[in-house]
């Protein structure tokens, strides 16, 4: 092997022009790819294309109107809706979000289809009209109606009557999905901010599933425009200010661009589109290039510091690192890959992506980064670096102390472990974005007075063409609705027994003795029929009736749950159809926010299945690479406490574990093991080539990787705490957690991991 190292370093160094020639050459094919790489806008890029819930959603939307939306709600600041500013309002938008691209339907207080008997006539018509001529009892009537009607209150009027909101829905044609999102969120942004001009009296939110997809779609943004290059400047400032070398820097920094550059660019040959979830791949190869290329240059930089020659030292730092920067990277690239056991497709290509960045970056730190330091001055002043000297005292303090360290290591894994187990695979789906999302507050407005994205929809199935008309299949369907009415979560129904009952009414003469369901099929059948040929073009029925007529949608608003509640209240729900409705009408629940909680749940199980395969094939490899089952075996121990310790910390402070965190595990064992391995390989090289004892082994250990390690912590911990301002939460929590463990990593092997050394490979007598 020690051979193999040093053929491999002469090698390089001896064909280092052509090793830079190649390096650019691949840099332009591969980056060619980058103009492939585009963003997926879609909320369901978060779903494999056979899951099974999405198909569920996705039959509904096809039988049914798209669930597409833009949602806007109107506040006066005076908490009254029924005036004539807010009716004129109202009005005026309605007219105009039939402008926005793509919108199919749009639904509000004023073209509330409003049914009444005249003579034997029924008429069916909007709410009002020409607002500007409504007096006051027209006023006090559509408030009567907009409080009282079910399928008005609680669903686009509050029940207080101090909001009022529209439902644009939109159907994508998806021929160039990303401009026609960008289309109707900026005509709707346009139309919004004209109107919150012209009446600044009347506060103006805006939600909804399309404005849902936009939010992902800057949040992805924003992360790549802005927390990328803080993070990547911050890296580089570190670099500087603990090597002092410039070359050192320019070297790193080509390194980092050109394994983003490949990486993401054979991405893009790959078919690979970007989402909030896998964008941060870029800071993350950014990340762990630099923390390879740490090793090889710290130790360039120290025998140039004790007068070895240039190409010596290069020499000897490439033969040095070969094997543990192989290592590291071998495991860091398992890590990442063990991402594919994920349900989510962008954690998918997070793991993809990362993987192929860390190889080329590792191909690149032992060839090209040597190569070009060839070429460079490097000015480094002949010294004794104080670094080494303090590193040196440590290993000397951690040996005597090494019983008290290790008493309280136990404790603290211990009280960890204990505050781990708080932890519960739960969260809110809103809280993806912080408060500084204007998503996010608009959202939360809406959930609070009307409801927004939290719906569940039932497809309910009838006996055949028609269906839907017989007594009995209504009186199920109206049993359901009030039995979903009577829960505590829920906020509104739209049920199409409502309609039936107001119909029934209305063809007796408005008598409210007869506000009850018709008791024959004729009737049903032609009250629906006549009521469908008066409606308008774009109100028809077709977002609640299928096309024969053999199944309804029951859609009900829920407020505001994390994945869990929503879960159990569809487990209730399903447990109510299967006591109390006919097989015939069996049916399961969806909805945007309930496939997402599924998905959770899903999630986390797969997860921990790939964390697994990652800690057998990462013990496996160590095993192998370090010739030493017990070292290897040993090994796991440092790994896994910095995990341990990260999720007591998240634990007792927040409890809550997001998909994204279901990640961390995979992620970090990949990680953290760099750092056992490389304090591992430089003991067992003093044992091994020097002969020395383990005392003295892990003092060499100290003084030839220490630096290096805390260099690399500080880097991967700016680099991905940088990360933690995003605004997105998988990204944000994600990059805490990840933190967390990196920088306990670096105090495990530099406390513990000598001490496991010191009791379980003593010095043979």
């Amino acid at each position: 092997m020690e051979r193999l190292e040093s053929y491999f370093s002469a090698w390089v160094l001896q064909y280092r022009a052509w090793i830079i020639a190649v390096t650019l050459i691949v840099l332009v094919v591969a980056g060619n790819g980058l103009r492939y790489l585009g963003f997926d806008t879609d909320y369901r890029v978060f779903f494999a294309a056979d899951n099974p819930e999405l198909l569920a959603y996705d039959a509904v939307e096809k039988t049914y109107t798209k669930f597409d939306n833009v949602f806007i709600l109107l506040a006066p600041k005076n908490g009254d809706i029924f005036q004539h500013d807010v009716l004129k309002l109202t009005e005026e938008i309605t007219t105009d979000a039939w402008q926005i691209p793509y919108s199919r339907r749009v639904d509000s207080l004023q073209n509330f289809q409003h049914t009444y008997a005249e003579d034997d006539d029924l008429i069916v018509e909007s709410l009002y009209e020409e607002s500007t001529s409504l007096q006051a009892e027209d006023i006090k009537k559509i408030k009567q109606i907009g409080l009282s009607d079910p399928l008005l209150v609680k669903r686009l009027v509050s029940a207080d009557g101090r909001v009022t909101a529209l439902n644009i829905t939109i159907e994508f044609p998806k021929v160039s999905p990303d401009a026609e999102l960008r289309d109707v969120v900026a005509k709707t942004r346009e139309m919004v901010a004209l109107y919150q001009e012209k009446y600044p009296t009347i506060d103006i939110y805006t939600t909804g599933i399309s404005l849902l997809n936009n939010a992902f779609v800057e949040a992805g943004e924003s992360d790549l425009a802005f927390l990328a290059p803080i993070s990547l400047l911050l890296m580089f400032i570190i670099t500087l200010v603990l090597l002092r070398s410039v070359s050192a820097v320019v070297g790193i920094t080509l390194v980092v661009i050109f394994s983003d550059v490949i990486a993401l660019g054979l991405g893009g040959y790959a078919g690979i589109k970007l989402t909030p979830a896998s964008i941060s791949s870029a800071q993350m190869i950014m990340v762990l290039a630099v923390a390879n290329s740490v090793h090889l240059l710290v130790t360039f930089m120290y025998s140039i510091q004790h007068k070895v020659a240039k190409r010596d030292a290069l020499l000897e730092s490439i033969r040095i690192n070969f094997h543990p920067i192989f290592l590291t990277s071998a495991t860091t690239i398992i890590g990442f890959l063990c991402l594919n056991f994920s349900e989510s497709p962008p954690f998918n290509d997070l793991g993809n992506l990362v993987a192929v960045g860390v190889f080329i970056s590792f191909c690149l730190s032992l060839t090209f980064l040597p190569a070009i330091i060839s070429y460079m001055p490097v000015r480094v002043k002949a010294a004794n670096d104080i670094s080494v000297e303090r590193l040196a005292r440590f290993s000397r303090f951690v040996i005597r102390q090494q019983n008290v360290i290790l008493v309280l290591s136990v404790l603290v894994v211990a009280a960890a472990a204990y505050a781990a187990s708080f932890n519960k695979p739960e969260e809110q789906f809103l809280k993806y974005f912080d408060e500084s999302v204007q998503f996010r507050v608009d959202s939360d407005f809406a959930n609070q007075s009307v409801g927004g994205l939290f719906q569940l929809s039932y497809s309910l199935p009838a006996k055949g063409k028609g269906g839907i008309s017989d007594p009995q299949y209504l009186k199920n369907l109206d049993a359901f609705a009030q039995w979903l009415k009577s829960q505590p979560e829920t906020i509104n129904t739209y049920v199409l027994s409502d309609t039936m009952r107001r119909l029934n009414m209305n063809m007796h003469g408005d008598d409210p003795a007869w506000y009850k369901l018709p008791d024959s099929r004729e009737l049903a059948a032609q009250y629906l029929l006549l009521y469908e040929m008066s409606l308008p073009y774009g109100l028809d029925l077709n977002n609640q009736v299928n096309i024969d007529k053999s199944a309804t949608l029951l859609v009900v608003g829920v407020k505001e749950m994390s994945n869990v509640e929503l879960l159990n209240f569809e487990q209730r729900a399903e447990a109510w159809m299967q006591a109390n409705l006919p097989a015939s009408m069996q049916t399961v629940g969806t909805g945007s926010m309930l496939i997402f909680s599924h998905l959770t749940e899903k999630n986390i199980k797969s997860m921990l299945s790939g964390s697994l395969l990652a800690l057998l094939l990462i013990s496996l490899i160590l095993v192998f690479a370090l010739r030493s089952i017990k070292i290897g075996l040993l090994s796991l121990i440092p790994n896994l406490v910095p995990v341990v310790i990260g999720f007591g910390l998240w634990g007792w402070l927040y409890q809550d574990v997001n998909m994204a965190l279901a990640s961390v595990v995979s992620m970090t064992l990949g990680i953290v093991v760099d750092y056992t391995v490389h304090f591992l390989s430089k003991y067992l090289r003093a044992k091994r080539e020097k002969g020395y004892s383990t005392e003295d082994s892990i003092a060499y250990a100290f003084t030839h990787v220490g630096k290096a390690l805390t260099i690399s912590t500080l880097i991967l911990s700016a680099g991905f705490g940088v990360l933690m301002l995003s605004p997105f939460a998988l990204n944000s929590d994600m990059a805490t957690l990840t933190t967390w463990i990196i920088m306990i990593a670096l105090v495990v092997d530099l406390l513990l991991l000598p001490i496991l050394l010191l009791k379980l490979d003593k010095d043979k007598k």
